[in-house]
């Protein structure tokens, strides 16, 4: 069925024809710079977090200890749909290009950072920049490449995201304890210079088409305001405030007022910055959905393993730290294998899409069976089994889309996936969040002995309640047994306090068994949804095509 958008011109794909024939050296040394843009900016949210407590240790302000890394994704968020269609409209070369300066000086910004204000302001624009080279990335291989032939390079500009999860968190301890954290900064400067030469040199500039473009302003004002308020809600609720609060309701009413507003204005805008003909092609309607509820289940829960692992089975936190290593080489696996595979064996992205969903879904059914008696091994073997089910996932979905799209919406279609993917992640990660301190807190009044109940003061069981950190911190633990050994006796407080320890890993592990369940619920979905993805032939060249859908 054909959904009555066409191309806009003839000459819509002179963008792509011209890419796609550049000479073999500028189109390896253009996907060298694609790479290490797609590697940089990854890099750049695993690097920060091992530096992030001599950071706040310099800068003061622990309570806003998540602030630095929120501001970030929220800026990358807001600005990947906004970049995806300008770049339809004026070309890709010159927001590549900004995005790289842009992240660039918000690195320096960063290193020089002297107050916690200045670090968030900083680490805000880099997240535009950020944002606008996820953005255009993969945008970029679908003009140098036509979709039978894209599948390796998007799976190779998959696993980098792996790569970075792994390699970040080992460098930026490096940096840290040899150097200083302003370098964990100042190290994408020389990296992004190199990047900045090879699109000068490398990647020509080449406009879609020569008529003039209106930009969508009032289109874009309330996407942002509509995604703002929204993280703004997820990141407040069951935390700063009750998720049935007046605060909540009134900042969802207004994401919910403002996206209403957005889908009217884009319905009778000549240029929306998000055409809402897009959502009238099941292929892309499904492949968002199921990358939102990949994203809900997979990266929603991610955070919770290593608490797992140090609060219910009983690992130290340097080990703890490692535990998702083995996800994100599943990650790197599966992405390499199922993109060459997408390029080697036909296309075939809905026989790929099973198989990955399908494999996701039985890592995230084996984590939801752990218990306190599960062998750390195999415990691994359970995150790089979900970790490859989501490696395969990654590449064929964004093909898809591409596939299914003319070419003058490749950007915001392209751009729409980890949009998608990020809307995901930060639902689930609320969602999995209350419903983890929920059935944390049934577990622990049903759990706890009479002895246990008598011989703890309320407020501090209300606190474990809500939080089980003392689990993860020995300082805590320490705390809670003189506690206890001051309201009893010297034997009867240590006895009390293994009660209380075992008790706690008890609840723990129950809560976070149903939270990964509640995650293998919505990778079913995705599931289903995939049932009624329809496979088309992968193009084999750049030509104009009707969306299909």
């Amino acid at each position: 069925m054909k959904i009555g958008m066409k191309m806009e011109s003839a000459d819509t794909p002179a963008q792509a024809a011209g890419l796609s024939t550049l000479p073999r050296q500028k189109k390896l040394m253009t996907m060298a710079g694609v790479f290490m843009a797609m590697f940089l900016s990854s890099l750049d949210h695993t690097i920060v977090g091992t530096a992030m407590p001599r950071i706040m240790a310099d800068l003061g302000g622990f309570g806003q200890y998540t602030l630095i890394s929120s501001v970030y994704i929220v800026a990358s968020a807001i600005v990947m749909p906004i970049t995806g269609r300008l770049t339809d409209m004026y070309g890709r070369k010159p927001f590549y290009v900004g995005g790289l300066i842009i992240f660039i000086a918000s690195s320096v910004g960063c290193g020089f950072s002297h107050t916690l204000a200045q670090m968030v302001i900083w680490r805000a624009i880099k997240g535009l920049g950020g944002g606008i080279m996820m953005a255009t990335g993969f945008t970029v291989i679908g003009d140098l490449f036509p979709p039978a032939r894209r599948g390796r390079y998007i799976g190779i500009g998959s696993a980098l995201f792996g790569l970075a999860a792994v390699v970040g968190p080992i460098l930026g301890g490096i940096i840290t304890d040899r150097f200083s954290w302003p370098w964990v900064f100042f190290i994408n400067v020389p990296l992004g210079v190199v990047v900045v030469i090879l699109f000068l040199i490398y990647f020509p500039y080449m406009r879609p088409d020569s008529k003039p473009h209106r930009i969508d302003f009032a289109g874009i004002i309330t996407l942002i305001l509509t995604v703002l308020s929204f993280m703004l809600a997820l990141a407040w609720g069951g935390g700063r405030y009750p998720w049935f609060s007046v605060q909540i309701a009134v900042v969802m009413g207004f994401s919910l007022a403002m996206l209403a507003i957005f889908i009217w204005i884009e319905w009778h805008c000549q240029e929306p910055i998000l055409p809402l003909s897009l959502f009238g092609n099941s292929i892309v309607v499904l492949c968002l959905a199921i990358i939102f509820l990949s994203g809900f289940g997979m990266y929603g829960s991610v955070i919770f393993i290593p608490l797992f692992f140090q609060g219910v089975l009983g690992v130290t936190a340097t080990t703890s730290g490692s535990i998702l290593t083995p996800m994100m080489l599943g990650v790197i696996g599966g992405s390499f294998i199922s993109g060459n595979l997408m390029s080697r064996a036909g296309g075939h992205y809905k026989r790929q899409g099973y198989a990955g969903i399908a494999v996701m879904a039985l890592g995230m059914w084996l984590l939801s069976r752990m218990d306190a008696g599960t062998s750390t091994t195999h415990g691994l073997i359970n995150v790089a089994l979900a970790g490859f089910g989501l490696g395969i996932t990654l590449p064929l979905y964004t093909i898809a889309l591409q596939n299914a799209v003319p070419y003058g919406l490749l950007g915001v279609a392209t751009s729409s996936a980890p949009f998608f993917r990020l809307l995901g992640g930060a639902c689930g990660l609320a969602i999995f969040g209350a419903v983890m301190r929920h059935r944390f807190a049934l577990e622990l009044r049903s759990g706890l002995s009479e002895s246990l109940k008598a011989a703890l003061p309320q407020d501090l069981l209300l606190n474990m309640a809500n939080n089980p950190q003392v689990l993860v911190d020995p300082e805590r633990q320490k705390q809670l047994e003189v506690a206890l050994t001051q309201a009893a006796s010297q034997v009867a407080g240590a006895d009390l306090f293994q009660q209380l320890l075992q008790s706690l890993r008890h609840c723990l592990e129950a809560a976070l068994s149903r939270t990964f369940f509640v995650a293998l619920i919505t990778v079913v979905i995705a599931l289903v949804c995939h049932l009624f993805l329809k496979e088309i032939p992968l193009r084999a060249r750049h030509t104009p095509s009707d969306m299909v859908g």
